[in-house]
């Protein structure tokens, strides 16, 4: 017999779960993936290591859990083409900052195998078909979903993980200012 949703144990279960994926999302930004211990992750959720255990099975399921990513990729039909970029650029800061979730991949995807696997995932399923809701050439869509990807992990790493002063510096219509004609390049002009 399965408990109800509401039931104490649930909630409790819940609760725990809750508090294991926000210690581990810490834990994994500050330390990395091969620094970050089950036995640390479960101090700082006031837990049991063998909890972590039971509800994810190992590191990488933990790893896996902690950072599910969406996007959230907006359509833009409703966006003129030539402001595609800015809106796409907005969209950007509006997800990295202060995403815990998405520097601790950032940082494990460069150095570990298992970040690097759920980089690739977030590119295949999430950037290339945006990318070719406005590539003019189909076939260029994965090199332009790359070259997006370029620009914006490159900007994360440099502002939200190294915390480089002139990067993190930048207010958010600066980033924009900057940012936004590059995108709107590699999404709709015409290719080289």
């Amino acid at each position: 017999m399965t408990d109800s949703p509401d039931s104490p144990r649930a909630r409790r279960s819940d609760a725990t779960r809750t508090a294991i994926l926000d210690a581990a999302r810490e834990r994994f930004a500050s330390d990395g993936y091969d620094r970050a211990t089950i036995r640390a992750i479960a101090r700082d959720a006031g837990i049991d290591p063998s909890m972590v255990m039971r509800y994810y099975g190992n590191k990488e399921g933990l790893f896996a859990a902690a950072v599910a990513v969406d996007l959230r990729l907006p359509d833009l039909a409703g966006v003129a083409g030539a402001e595609v970029g800015r809106a796409a650029a907005d969209h950007f800061l509006d997800v990295w900052e202060g995403n815990e979730v998405l520097t601790a991949l950032l940082r494990v995807g460069v150095a570990h195998q298992a970040g690097t696997e759920r980089l690739h995932g977030v590119f295949r399923e999430q950037l290339l078909p945006f990318a070719r809701r406005f590539c003019p050439d189909p076939e260029q869509a994965p090199v332009r979903a790359a070259l997006v990807a370029s620009q914006l992990l490159g900007l994360a790493l440099t502002r939200y993980v190294l915390r480089l002063p002139p990067a993190a510096g930048l207010s958010r219509e600066e980033i924009v200012a900057w940012l936004s004609p590059t995108l709107q390049r590699y999404l709709t002009e015409p290719g080289p």
